[in-house]
């Protein structure tokens, strides 16, 4: 996880939401990625999409039952359905997210029983960490802002 901050710490200093993302293949990091949906104007752009396409290219196959995916916000529902049709064995999200998670949150696409793959889910690691660092980088968009209004 702590890889996957640094990740979000890197997107942040992009000016990208700060989510980062890691996928590991027995024990050893396949790919890390953080948000590019500014950079690369592409909405579909998500720390978990790079990072699972990236394990996919890497590791020769879509099929990634032996990775684990370290995220830093519990993913969206467009994540989650990319964990699930990727087959990830394990994901490890940092924080919650009320607005838009799709595990736990605001809906459980991944609970068990609704498809043919179902991940090991662990959340809450580094949560306090995962979450700040999103709120510091909204903080300041919002201080930036009413800067720019006061001008």
């Amino acid at each position: 996880m702590r890889m996957a901050l640094a990740q979000a710490r890197l997107a942040a200093s992009q000016g990208e939401v700060p989510i980062g993302a890691v996928v590991v293949y027995n024990g050893q990091v396949v790919s890390a990625a953080h948000n590019q949906r500014e950079t690369w104007k592409d909405p579909t752009a998500h720390a978990e999409i790079i990072a699972i396409s990236e394990a996919s290219r890497r590791l020769g196959g879509w099929r990634l039952t032996e990775c684990d995916l370290y995220v830093t916000l519990e993913p969206c529902p467009m994540c989650a359905g990319a964990i699930m049709l990727s087959r990830i064995q394990h994901l490890v999200y940092g924080a919650s997210d009320a607005k838009g998670g799709a595990v736990e949150s605001k809906t459980e696409l991944l609970k068990s029983g609704l498809w043919n793959h179902q991940p090991k889910i662990t959340a809450g690691i580094l949560a306090d960490e995962c979450g700040m660092i999103l709120k510091d980088f909204f903080r300041a968009i919002r201080a930036l802002e009413t800067t720019r209004r006061d001008v």
